[in-house]
């Protein structure tokens, strides 16, 4: 089988699981599936309290330092199958990268917890 077929075949047979899926599944809600679970008591005070922007910038930095881990990874293979000039610029211009970005975010303040 040449490679057509089979992307068709993987993609068809994705549309059918999805498909059955939402047919099969039980979108009506109910008061067990809207209210907040806390250990099977019932809730205490108001559940829905704000999260701070600063745990949401600390999170989307580590999701973007770990992806930069996910990159760098290979970094030791490419070096010796491919050019090593061209392999050390990228890895240098992704780490220049995101070193300015957290130097920017440091002096923005937006790594201070105390404010």
């Amino acid at each position: 089988m040449n490679i057509l077929s089979m992307t068709t075949i993987s993609l068809l047979i994705t549309i059918i699981i999805v498909i059955f899926n939402f047919l099969a599944s039980n979108t009506q809600p109910n008061i067990d599936k809207t209210s907040p679970y806390e250990c099977g008591f019932d809730p205490l005070g108001n559940t829905r309290t704000q999260m701070s922007i600063q745990f949401f910038l600390i999170a989307i930095l580590f999701l973007i330092f770990d992806l930069e881990i996910a990159l760098l990874l290979p970094l030791p293979w490419a070096m010796t199958n491919s050019t090593p000039k061209l392999t050390t610029m990228s890895a240098t211009m992704i780490l220049s990268l995101l070193t300015l970005g957290l130097v920017y975010e440091w002096l923005r303040g937006g790594l201070d917890w105390a404010k």
